[in-house]
């Protein structure tokens, strides 16, 4: 059993990010344990190989939500990466800052979270395709693709209708100004994913003073009193331990982090009980305000080609595989969303409420615990959806059985205020009125789903229950703050009333920012990593 200055549970969004900066000076033993394999998989380089990814044990914890009551009993699929550089390795690749007014909520709870503390830190952390200025940062170990050159004709339609909607372009939505319509920037460089263990963790693996472990489940956090002193793991059918002189630094993300406190007696007393698990330590915040966005889409039978043309077809298979073999360019080096933006729908609203999304490729979501292939649709067609950029429905996750290899009851709690009900409802209105502009109406054969028949305030929000989806940005569960009665870990994100523990990933942020939440979840890793080791050298 070896010692180490700093443990990592979990090498995702965060993880990756903090074994680089934490082993950087050569000075400190850092270890990183990561439940997955390898994030070599071509699917998982090849930016839209996502939809390859989607179902794959392999990369993938697969979870399940319970039935929601709030949308007929339905649950929810999850799909969260358990592979080096987490669900960087299989999301959307869509790189969003978030709004100046998101981090005044965090900083209003913890200080040093404000717009001004990490704006420097989206900027140093940014490989900006555009170039440096005085808000984009070039340089740096993210690359941020602009796609501006690449995407599908369609696209430019969509930005044409969304114009004449009122919503002007918006060249660069993680500048001066958020709102607009506009095109995604995406984390890619050369055509590949620009996963956080591409940019961070494989440069970083050459150090001697980090090890990596991969398929390390982590089971439980070990303590001296209240202070972690290391945890144990599963590897290769044995349980081994690991051990710190410093910290132990959990990253396994808005699920597994609330969830392995839980395991290890940090969490609601009565429900650590209840599984025979001894409290070290009554945290009843652990694992709720669980926050998601929930979206929304139409999907139109188009009069014109769209990439289900491209990407259906064996033949079209064919050559966008060797395009991209030979170029790294086409539609597989993109995302599916190649356009959305950023707009205000309700009245009254100061600052963008909602998110939109415009694909130029179709396919039907299958019901959960099926496995799609998400093929394409065999028609010409696209999809136009959104979600609301601040919901304000919570949920709630908690562990049901003591033993670790078994997922924690996830309670999604949608649509449970009359806000997130009004905003979804007024959402669909917003993507109905887009499609009937001159520049969509003229490529729009018909409303395949739901249909121009469900028009009703009832019928478009019985649809909205029955179709609505997560956008997989669940987030919130470990929230930071000042008060430990109403938090997990302060604002230096060290778990209140325990010592030598952290928590740094997405489960921190105290409310959902404005849009995706990778980019907000990787500029985490890199603040952590300036607290942590501002505070060994104090």
């Amino acid at each position: 059993m070896q010692e180490f200055d700093y443990v990592i549970v979990g090498a995702g969004s965060a993880g990756s990010v903090l074994a680089n900066r934490l082993s950087a000076d050569g000075h400190h033993r850092v270890l990183l344990l990561e439940a997955g394999g390898s994030d070599r998989s071509f699917w998982v380089q090849v930016p839209i190989g996502y939809g390859k990814v989607y179902y794959d044990a392999r990369v993938n914890w697969k979870y399940t939500t319970e039935p929601d009551p709030n949308r007929n009993g339905q649950r929810s699929y999850w799909p969260r990466g358990k592979v080096l550089g987490g669900s960087s390795s299989i999301n959307a690749m869509v790189y969003v800052r978030g709004h100046p007014t998101d981090y005044a909520e965090w900083g209003a709870v913890a200080p040093g979270w404000d717009w001004q503390d990490v704006a420097p830190v989206f900027r140093r952390m940014e490989d900006w395709a555009g170039g440096a200025d005085d808000l984009r940062g070039a340089g740096g170990p993210l690359p941020v693709y602009d796609v501006g050159r690449d995407v599908h004709p369609l696209t430019r339609t969509y930005l044409e209708a969304a114009g004449q909607a009122g919503f002007p372009t918006n060249p660069d939505y993680n500048g001066a100004d958020m709102e607009g319509a506009t095109l995604y920037q995406i984390t890619t460089k050369g055509g590949r994913r620009a996963s956080t263990a591409r940019c961070y963790l494989r440069p970083a693996m050459k150090r001697a003073n980090l090890k990596v472990q991969t398929h390390a489940h982590v089971t439980r956090v070990l303590f001296q009193g209240r202070r972690a002193v290391g945890v144990e793991y599963v590897h290769k059918g044995l349980t081994r331990q690991a051990r710190t002189r410093g910290e132990v630094i959990l990253s396994g993300g808005a699920i597994n982090s609330p969830q392995l406190l839980q395991l290890s007696g940090i969490g609601p007393a009565a429900v650590l009980q209840h599984h025979g698990i001894t409290v070290l330590h009554e945290a009843p915040h652990v694992g709720r305000n669980l926050s998601d966005h929930l979206g929304a889409d139409a999907l139109y039978r188009a009069r014109v080609p769209s990439l289900n043309q491209d990407l259906r077809p064996a033949l079209g298979k064919l050559l966008a595989g060797m395009r991209y073999v030979l170029t790294r360019k086409g539609p597989l080096s993109l995302s599916l969303n190649q356009g959305g933006g950023f707009v205000r729908v309700m009245e009254g609203a100061t600052r963008p409420d909602l998110q939109l999304y415009f694909s130029p490729v179709s396919y039907t979501r299958a019901p959960v615990g099926t496995r799609p292939l998400m093929n394409p649709d065999p028609f010409p067609g696209f999809l136009l959806g959104f979600n609301p950029c601040k919901p304000t429905s919570t949920g709630y996750l908690q562990i049901c059985s003591p033993d670790p290899m078994v997922p924690p009851e996830m309670h999604t709690n949608y649509l449970d205020t009359e806000y997130d009900r009004a905003v979804m409802l007024a959402g669909f209105r917003l993507i109905r009125k887009i499609a009937q502009t001159p520049a969509l109406a003229a490529v729009i054969e018909d409303e395949i789903m739901p249909g121009w028949h469900v028009e009703s305030d009832e019928d478009l929000a019985d649809s909205i229950r029955e179709k609505s989806w997560t956008v997989f940005h669940q987030c919130g569960t470990c929230r930071m703050g000042s008060d430990p009665s109403q938090s997990v870990v302060d604002a230096r994100l060290r778990v209140h009333g325990i010592a030598g523990l952290r928590v740094a990933d997405a489960s921190v942020f105290p409310t959902i920012p404005s849009g995706n939440t990778n980019a907000p979840a990787i500029m985490v890793g890199e603040r952590a990593s300036d607290l942590i080791l501002e505070d060994t050298r104090t």
